[in-house]
């Protein structure tokens, strides 16, 4: 079961960046190969691990907003972050034992394909961060449903504020850290059998901080237009591998 639990890890710590649903693809095949755990449950889990890799990698921005020194940045993460988990609890209550929809997936690279599209035209609201912040914490409270990336819908709703590719991607990554840290919370009092993979963790806390630090590089080597038009193409195939 170890051996699994790391392949799980392993796969967490690759696609919680790329808009290929981690959750997805972790819940299909946990459900295949792990009986008790609940698939989803075990998903949501997991991102426990590339949490502590997105603090680690941007630790000196997560100083900044712990000091309070970046206020912009703490009261998006604040209100990115209620909006979030009161759009993404109840979801998760309904879809509990849902199974993967590769549709949401094709709707996600649909978004970045257009973000694309609207970059390369230099087309942009140009909304303000507060703004952003509610139309985010929506779309990754939603992002709960397997199948609908959170990366991707985030990077699609933060594309039309007037931040920098850079920005945005960080901003992305570290908006996921407070749900996390709740979402975990309650999952392990809720069952407290998660734990006994920590396993899992471990390989998705290491991998994420390698997989995280290859993405920024790549988005720093490639212009912002063509970053988002692979990301987009990688969910149309993920979206056909969770058929």
């Amino acid at each position: 079961m170890n051996l699994t639990l790391i392949l799980l890890g392993i796969l967490q710590g690759i696609f919680e960046w790329i808009p290929i649903s981690s959750e997805g693809i972790t819940s299909l095949l946990s459900g295949l190969l792990i009986k008790e755990i609940n698939p989803i449950e075990l998903a949501i889990f997991l991102h426990i691990g590339t949490l502590f890799s997105a603090i680690v990698y941007y630790r000196k921005e997560w100083i900044d907003v712990i000091t309070f020194k970046d206020k912009k940045l703490f009261r998006f993460l604040l209100i990115s972050t209620a909006i979030s988990l009161t759009v993404g609890f109840p979801v998760f209550l309904l879809i509990h034992n849902i199974t993967v929809g590769s549709v949401l997936l094709a709707i996600t690279g649909t978004g970045l394909i257009l973000t694309s599209i609207l970059h390369k035209k230099k087309i942009k609201a140009n909304i303000p961060l507060s703004s952003a912040s509610v139309i985010t914490g929506i779309l990754q409270g939603l992002s709960v449903i397997p199948g609908l990336s959170r990366s991707g819908t985030t990077i699609f709703g933060l594309s039309f504020s007037n931040l920098s590719p850079q920005q945005i991607l960080k901003i992305s990554y570290m908006m996921s850290v407070p749900v996390i840290t709740a979402a975990t919370i309650y999952l392990t009092i809720k069952t407290p059998l998660l734990l006994q993979t920590w396993p899992a963790l471990i390989a998705a806390f290491i991998t994420g901080i390698i997989s995280l630090h290859i993405i920024i590089r790549l988005s720093q080597k490639i212009n912002f237009t063509m970053f988002t038009a692979i990301f987009g193409l990688l969910c149309y195939i993920g979206a056909i591998i969770l058929l």
